[in-house]
């Protein structure tokens, strides 16, 4: 009893080739899916709401902005002011708005005591919300800049800027 032949001829050798026919069918098949169902993950219940004036969108937080120079002067939004007004001033904007931001400038020479009274008067008027304005210098390095020459300070008048160009 013979079961084949003898001789061997070659046949036909195995693709070795992925067939990307059935892959691409699998993937349109799946992208028109989800075409279809991507707009019934939205809601589609339509409401007429209720209209009040309660509803109103949220007003942006007004900011103030105080400078303190070189000579310790604070200026409340380019005007000078002392201390008390500066404290009764912070108080009559928190009433307007309680979400109302402080915004800092100070002179690095500055001494560290007059920021914290003035942020101190901030936070007593009920302001928390103080942020700290610095310039930025394009390619600054971490490290501190050498010792430089101290300059007398000399105070500007408002409006004026003392740095040199």
């Amino acid at each position: 009893m013979s079961f084949g032949r003898l001789d061997r001829s070659s046949g036909s050798q195995p693709m070795s080739d992925i067939n990307m026919t059935p892959l691409i069918d699998v993937m349109l098949v799946l992208v028109v899916i989800f075409i279809i169902t991507a707009p019934l993950l939205a809601s589609s219940i339509k409401l007429d709401l209720p209209k009040t004036d309660a509803a109103k969108p949220s007003e942006v937080p007004k900011a103030v902005r105080v400078v303190v120079d070189a000579v310790g002067q604070t200026f409340l939004n380019d005007h000078p002011v002392s201390l008390d007004d500066l404290a009764r001033q912070f108080a009559a904007s928190q009433q307007a708005n309680p979400d109302t931001e402080v915004q800092l400038r100070a002179d690095k020479a500055v001494p560290y005591g007059r920021i914290v009274e003035v942020m101190g008067a901030a936070q007593k008027a009920g302001l928390n919300r103080i942020g700290f304005v610095a310039d930025a210098t394009p390619g600054a390095a971490v490290s501190p800049a050498p010792a430089q020459a101290a300059e007398p300070a000399t105070a500007a008048p408002a409006g004026v800027s003392s740095r040199k160009p």
